[in-house]
């Protein structure tokens, strides 16, 4: 074989390799970024914080709430170690926005305003607009279980009693798999009535 017919050979070995290796990098970077938009979502609910008088329509926190918010932002405000809390979500009412406001300042994430009668459309925004992130919503305690559901989390939620304000509900939603729901209680324990009458 001449000295130009090696060459000639060697040469397209070495582009038989760097197509190979362009093509491994190709099929590397598309798979790392499929995995990446199909990453677990997770979706943080709470109920609004404890509120002062109900007479005046749009009641915002009382001191227990207030107290109940700064707490829930120590609890929340760094949830996700790598990358914090992408999002914060809370309904009309002034309630559920000064329950979140503490949070999303030290998560210095801006709150969403979305209406509480929408869970329907509250669930689908979550799931495509916010995919593979760690989102906040504060809403109200008939809202909880609906959205959950439309999340396709538990579909038997516990009833939440009228002063029953520690909740914080955790629904993992992964690309693939089943939904979990998994909940956590702070700041002031709930004491039911019952418990509250026994132990006078």
């Amino acid at each position: 074989m001449s000295r130009d017919a090696d060459q000639r050979k060697r040469r397209r070995r070495r582009r038989r390799r760097a197509v190979a290796i362009l093509g491994f990098a190709f099929v590397a970077l598309g798979l790392s970024w499929f995995f990446e938009l199909q990453a677990t979502t997770t979706v943080i609910v709470v109920r609004y914080a404890e509120t002062g008088d109900p007479a005046t329509g749009n009641p915002g926190l009382s001191a227990a709430g207030r107290e109940r918010a700064y707490e829930l932002a120590r609890v929340l405000a760094d949830i996700d170690v790598e990358a914090g809390l992408d999002a914060v979500v809370a309904t009309q009412y002034r309630r559920s926005q000064e329950t979140v406001d503490a949070l999303s300042r030290a998560a210095d994430a801006s709150v969403k305003l979305w209406d509480a009668s929408d869970f329907v459309g509250l669930a689908e925004y979550l799931i495509t607009e916010h995919k593979g992130e760690v989102v906040l919503v504060a809403t109200a305690s008939e809202t909880i279980p609906l959205l959950i559901a439309e999340l396709h989390g538990s579909q038997s939620m516990p009833e939440i009693a009228d002063n029953e304000h520690d909740n914080i509900y955790i629904v993992s939603i992964p690309w693939f798999g089943k939904v979990k729901t998994l909940r956590l209680r702070y700041g002031q324990p709930f004491a039911p009535a019952s418990a509250a009458l026994t132990s006078t």
